[in-house]
């Protein structure tokens, strides 16, 4: 649904000659015109107005002086660096580029006709006046020269195996007679064809066809030919076939002309001959005839050159030239340049640009040469708000297709309504004044404006077939002539339509280099006329012009990609630079054909998009690989040649976020991207709606629903409470509903009943409440977008699926009970504890006392629906639950129980009493708490009973509450409860309750059992113990203790209570806690201990310290240095392994992880049976990883780790070290102290010293991008997929953080010093 829309023409007068231009070509290198006329050859370039070269074709008698010599082919040759042209008389001549030099390379006496180059400029075809072909190579060596007119077929001769011949086919209507119909011949060539033959090569250079005169019959038949100059098919007679011939690059289709007996048409024939489509040309059948087929390089355009047949009044013939493309299988008339009557301005010469696709080249009879650039385009209405009908207008012809895609998707080439105008149309553009975008102005190829609007008058919305209108087509309102001299075809562009009777638009400048702004207006006198009110010289060539409806900023750019602005609201426009927000000028660094005005972040931006996909926001290109674009309100969607569509909300981002964005791939929930087809156009975006019109490459429609757009729309509606429309695209578009609540849940609470009355629908607020989930859609399934303000969540902690049951259940009920009443019962069921019992006490209730409200729900339907949301057997177990027989037996007669099953079973619990027929039903369902509370009450002869369920289901705790902390029940269960606390390992709870229960003896054994001395002891004294035996107990105590080296406990039962003060100074000593024993040494006056067991355990103490630091020192340095040596030989490896083999070396596990990292293989180092184990054996193999055996992958963390315990180990010996050396100093062992002390201090000095060196401040953070002098592609490449690892394999190669040393600990001897 694209339109042709001219951004430059370029119109040269300077170059004159003698004679008249017959062939001309253009150099793809330099882009000047090479021209021959019947008198020399000459090199021009339009843009400067220059002769480049020039030489004379009647000097060396190439041509005649008289002028009526004919030159019949003229090609650039860029590899040779000339031009090679063809005479009718028969040579073939090289201008040289360089020297300006003509030569001769071969001559045929016969004379030639035609010449035509292949494509990739290896061979050249010569049509002689002998009806012959000569093929020959660059060089001009022959390689075969064969008849033009063949006998045979080809090689591609159709097989028959006789059941496929015409005679035996069906024929319709026409009956068996057309079987035996002898086929009529072709009739001859019209008499104005120049019976000469035509040539054209197919893209890839591989075939070529001839269309020639055949001398049988007079009629035109076309023949393919190979490279080789062999004859591969002959077309089918054709009756009316043309001259023109022209073969698609793309090489599918031979396009021709063809006279019919009512129509004049352009076909297409396939490499076979056979014809496949057409379309009729907007003329009648002998009105006109087409002097030249010209398809563009990429096959997008098909040129048709046309010419009156007859002359006008004045004896003049007119000249037309007409662009045509195909969309859908259906051609459309794009573009229509119609050069009038003087037959100075009749091209003679056109061809389309080698280089640039959409450049078309025409040279006249006056020498006057004018090239047009075309650029693609989508017309669609500039509308922001709901009125704006999403319009897209496609020209055909003289047509305007339009199709309103907020009310209907209507597949091209069909449409919602079109408009018949008497010209074809070149240029259509929209009303940029809000509230009126659907309106539309044509411009037309006899420069007239025709405006279309809606009817002012009312329109009625049904027909009288009671069919309802949805879109009432616009109207012809006005045409406007232009009292613009418009001497050149589309001598105006770029029409924009500002306000009602306010165009503007662009013609050429007073310099060939410049433009000039048209500021179109009628005059009071003649409404019908529109005047140039005023205009703006442009220094440049204007190339494109948009408008924003919005604030009415008409943007222009240059061709060089400048970009000026126009202050067109003035008595006066003008021109001003385009600046930043900082004051500084704006260009595009290359022309874009594709500009759009958008707010980035509040501030005004031109968008552009250049034929090589790049997009570029001012001077910052934002995104390459772009296929199309559109901005639509605050959105930006484009689509990408990687089959993606994104859409991006331009309020919430800057520029550098935006460029960050288009270059991400998007997360798992990221709503801005989404796949398409290949190939995908926008079309159109749908104005505060959530639809997106895409084109595939043939032209079909597709309509997507971006998620980006629908979860904007719908925040916007939930914002302003329209939960209704909300929820009809949420439920159409399989959104979530949990979003409702989630996007602002204080909202939704505080207008439940808006909610409800707008749905007032019991299926869709079932749906709702049946949806219901706790987890937060918009922070997982649809973030929210960046810069939006977070809504704040409820502060209750109640649960969010138990909060809006609640909440909707409550408006429900105080609205209307009955009416909502299923729904009500799913507010019950879909809480995250099922209410079940309730919602089957309410439907019991509606089973006793039925609704009288007319349509109300009964209580077989709420029964029935119930059991539509939940098990029955489930249902049933609940009902059971409530104790009430009736509910159970409703809800038992409409399942599919037997009742043989559930009637003996309910007679025998209604024989029961009541508590015991209560715990019956409890035991049943597996509600123990509540089967426990009910035995209880059933009396002392059920306590047995009770026991044994408490035994069964541990609910001891449970059960004591039950009873009185007196009675005898409470003390059984307690020591029930302590048998079981035993068997648990925790003995000493056990005996807490034991001891207050009253069984004393039993509480020691589980005091004294669990090491707890203290309350052991109490016990003891309690029950009372014998001294000798509360002796035994202490120093039996005293021995578990000193196991569990507690020796200071154990040093005091023995002295308090077993009454042994030695022993317990040898426990003390025992345990290295001097001062203690020295306190315990002079209170039993026991000073020959100090000599005997003090000061020898000191001097043992203080060697066994000081062999401990030598070893732990020892190990330390030879951890340091290994580790130093490894990370040496890792950096020299990977430094060798990029530069010489990459990221892919095969070798690289040898390095370590660090290669893994590098390489980003998903198997690095980890093993993905690991995931599945729990946390205690995972952190137990990643142990195993870290081995200290010298080579090992993980060597240098294990090296780290092990010199990290060290440290530990020896830091928390301060306290340790400070008691010893105070005990030595005591007994005046100063030498051994100081030395112990130097020795620590040596090793905590060194350790900490160390610290920086084996945990480097950078060892975490990740290294920059390995470049410079001495890097290479594969080191650099390497070194950014190091920085882009995956997560699991930063944990795998996780690093140890250094340990803290607690230097605040005094631990020194000032007098050692």
């Amino acid at each position: 649904m694209r339109n042709l829309k001219l951004l430059k023409s370029l119109q040269s007068t300077e170059l004159q000659g003698p004679g008249f231009p017959q062939c001309f070509s253009v150099r793809a290198d330099t882009g000047s015109l090479l021209i021959a006329s019947q008198y020399s050859i000459t090199e021009y370039d339009p843009r400067t107005g220059q002769v480049v070269n020039e030489a004379s074709l009647t000097a060396d008698s190439y041509l005649p002086e008289d002028g009526t010599g004919v030159v019949v082919g003229l090609q650039d040759l860029a590899e040779l660096e000339s031009a090679c042209l063809a005479t009718a008389g028969g040579d073939v001549v090289l201008f040289n580029l360089n020297t300006c030099q003509l030569e001769c390379v071969g001559s045929v006496d016969s004379g030639l006709t035609s010449m035509s180059w292949s494509p990739d400029e290896e061979l050249v075809i010569l049509t002689t006046g002998q009806e012959t072909i000569i093929m020959m190579t660059k060089d001009f060596e022959p390689i075969t020269e064969v008849g033009i007119h063949q006998d045979d077929f080809g090689e591609g001769k159709f097989v028959t195996v006789g059941w496929g011949k015409k005679e035996t086919q069906f024929h319709g209507s026409e009956g068996k007679q057309a079987a035996q119909r002898k086929l009529q011949e072709a009739q001859p060539a019209v008499a104005w064809d120049d019976r000469n033959p035509r040539v054209t090569w197919r893209g890839d250079g591989q075939l070529f066809a001839v269309s020639a005169i055949c001398p049988q019959t007079g009629a035109r038949k076309v023949r393919v030919w190979n490279r080789e100059g062999v004859l591969q098919a002959t077309s089918e007679p054709i009756n009316g076939l043309e001259q023109a011939l022209c073969w698609k690059p793309s090489g599918s289709l031979i396009a021709s002309t063809q006279r019919h007996p009512n129509k004049h048409s352009v076909v297409f024939m396939e490499k076979n001959g056979l014809l496949h489509g057409d379309f009729t040309l907007p003329f009648s059948k002998d009105q006109t005839k087409v002097k030249e087929l010209l398809w563009n390089n990429d096959s997008t355009v098909l040129a048709v050159w046309l010419e009156d047949m007859t002359a006008g009044e004045d004896g003049q013939i007119s000249n037309y030239i007409q662009l045509w493309t195909v969309g859908n299988y259906h051609w459309y008339l794009k573009q229509s340049l119609d050069f009038g009557r003087d037959p100075q301005k009749a091209p003679v010469c056109i061809s389309w640009d080698p280089e640039h696709p959409l450049r078309l080249h025409v040279v006249n009879r006056s020498w006057t040469s004018s090239s047009y650039d075309w650029g693609w385009t989508t017309e669609r209405s500039p509308g922001l708000d709901g009125s704006d009908g999403a319009n897209v207008a496609v020209i055909d012809g003289e047509k305007i297709l339009v199709t309103t895609f907020r009310q209907c998707v209507v597949p091209p080439p069909m449409c919602s309504f079109e408009f018949q105008l008497k010209s074809p149309v070149n240029q259509v553009t929209f009303l940029c004044r809000p509230q009126a975008t659907n309106q539309l102005a044509a411009f037309t190829a006899n420069g007239q404006i025709s405006v279309f609007s809606q009817s002012s008058g009312e329109q009625a919305d049904k027909t009288t077939d009671g069919f309802r209108i949805m879109s009432h087509p616009l109207i012809l309102q006005k045409t406007f002539s232009l009292a613009v001299p418009q001497d050149n075809p589309l001598a105006l562009r770029q029409l924009l339509w500002l306000q009602d009777e306010l165009f503007v638009a662009v013609s050429s400048g007073l310099l060939p280099t410049s433009s000039t702004l048209l500021m179109l207006h009628p005059v009071q006198d003649t409404k019908d006329m529109l005047v140039v009110r005023s205009q703006v010289e442009v220094d440049g060539i204007v190339v494109s012009m948009v408008h924003c409806s919005q604030n009415g900023t008409v943007a222009l750019q240059l061709e060089d990609g400048q970009i000026r602005k126009l202050l067109w609201d003035g008595l006066e426009p003008k021109l001003e630079d385009w600046r930043d927000s900082s004051g500084g000028s704006i260009s595009f660094p290359v022309p874009c054909i594709q500009t759009a005005l958008c707010s980035i972040s509040g501030e005004e931006h031109l968008l552009g998009l250049t034929d090589r996909s790049h997009l570029y926001a001012g001077d910052t290109e934002i995104a390459s690989n772009i296929c199309s674009f559109a901005v639509c309100n605050d959105f930006l969607l484009i689509t990408t040649h990687s089959h993606m569509c994104r859409c991006l909300q331009l309020s919430t981002l800057t520029v550098k976020g935006l460029q960050a964005a288009l270059a991400s791939d998007g997360g798992q929930n990221d709503e801005t991207l989404r796949r398409v087809e290949r190939g995908s156009r926008i079309v159109t975006v749908v104005p505060q709606d959530t639809r997106v019109i895409l084109q595939m490459p043939r032209g079909n429609l597709e309509t997507i629903h971006h998620r980006a757009l629908v979860l904007a729309q719908l925040r916007k509606w939930l914002d302003s409470l329209r939960f209704r429309d909300a929820f009809e695209c949420m439920r159409k578009l399989r959104i979530n509903l949990n979003l409702i609540y989630d996007h602002n849940p204080k909202v939704f609470l505080e207008n439940v009943a808006t909610f409800i009355t707008q749905l007032d629908s019991i299926n869709h607020i079932n749906l709702f409440l049946t949806e219901l989930k706790e987890e937060d859609t918009t922070s997982s399934m649809y973030p929210r977008p960046e810069r939006s303000p977070v809504q704040p969540q409820s502060a209750s902690r109640q649960k969010k699926v138990d909060v809006v049951c609640d909440a909707l259940r409550n408006a429900m009920e105080s609205m209307d009970p009955n009416k909502f009443c299923l729904s009500i019962l799913t507010s019950h069921v879909k809480k995250t504890v099922p209410e079940l019992e309730i919602a089957l006490q309410k439907v019991h209730e509606l089973r006793e006392n039925p609704p009288q409200t007319p349509g109300a729900v009964n209580a077989e339907e709420a029964l029935k629906y119930l059991l539509f949301l939940v098990n029955v057997n489930d249902l049933y177990e609940h009902s059971l639950g409530t104790y009430d027989f009736d509910l159970v037996l409703m809800v038992a007669e409409k399942s599919q129980k037997d009742p043989k099953e559930y009637l003996p079973f309910l007679n025998m619990l209604k024989s029961l009493e009541p508590n015991y027929q209560r715990y019956t039903i409890d035991k049943h369902l597996k509600r123990y708490r509540k089967a426990l509370v009910h035995l209880s009450n059933c009396g002392e002869e059920h306590f047995p009973e009770a026991l044994q369920l408490v035994k069964t289901q541990k609910l001891y705790t449970e059960a004591l509450r039950l009873y009185a902390a007196e009675s005898s029940q409470y003390k059984c269960l307690s020591c029930a409860y302590a048998e079981h606390l035993v068997e648990q390992q925790q003995a000493e709870q056990a005996g807490l309750l034991l001891w207050r229960c009253g069984e004393p003896v039993r509480a020691l054994q589980a005091f004294t059992s669990s090491s707890s001395w203290r309350n052991a002891i109490c016990v003891a004294q309690q029950i009372p113990l014998p001294p000798d035996q509360l002796s035994l107990l202490a120093r039996d105590l005293a021995e578990k203790l000193m196991e569990q080296r507690r020796y200071s406990e154990a040093a005091l039962l023995l002295d308090q209570y077993a009454k042994d003060c030695e022993e317990a100074i040898l426990a003390l000593i025992t345990g290295a806690v001097w001062e203690e024993a020295l306190r315990l040494i002079f209170m039993h006056n026991r000073q020959d201990i100090t000599e005997t067991n003090l000061k020898p355990a000191l001097l043992e103490a203080v060697s066994t310290q000081t062999v401990f630091l030598d070893a732990q020192v020892a190990t330390f340095t030879r951890h340091r240095t290994r580790l130093a040596l490894v990370r040496e030989q890792k950096e020299k490896a990977r430094l060798d392994m990029l530069d010489e083999d990459g990221p892919d070396c095969p070798d690289a596990e040898l390095y370590s992880e660090a290669s893994s990292v590098m390489t980003g293989s998903k198997y690095s180092q980890s093993n993905s049976r690991i995931s599945s184990r729990s946390s205690k054996n995972r952190r137990k193999a990643e142990r195993k990883k870290l081995s200290l055996k010298e080579g090992s992958p993980m060597e240098d963390r294990a090296l780290m780790y092990a010199l990290g315990e060290i440290i530990t180990t020896v830091d928390k010996m301060r306290e340790e070290i400070h008691s010893l050396l105070k005990a030595l100093v005591l007994f005046q062992f100063d030498k051994q102290a100081e030395k112990l002390q130097l020795v620590y201090e040596e090793a905590l000095q060194m350790m900490e010293a160390a610290v920086p060196e084996v945990w480097p401040e950078d060892l975490h953070n990740v290294q920059a991008p390995l470049t410079g002098p001495n890097s290479t592609a594969n080191s650099i490449m390497a070194s950014f997929q190091q920085q882009q690892r995956p997560a699991a394999l930063q944990q795998d190669a996780e690093v140890p953080a250094a340990p803290k040393m607690k230097n605040g600990i005094k631990w020194k001897l000032t007098i050692l010093k």
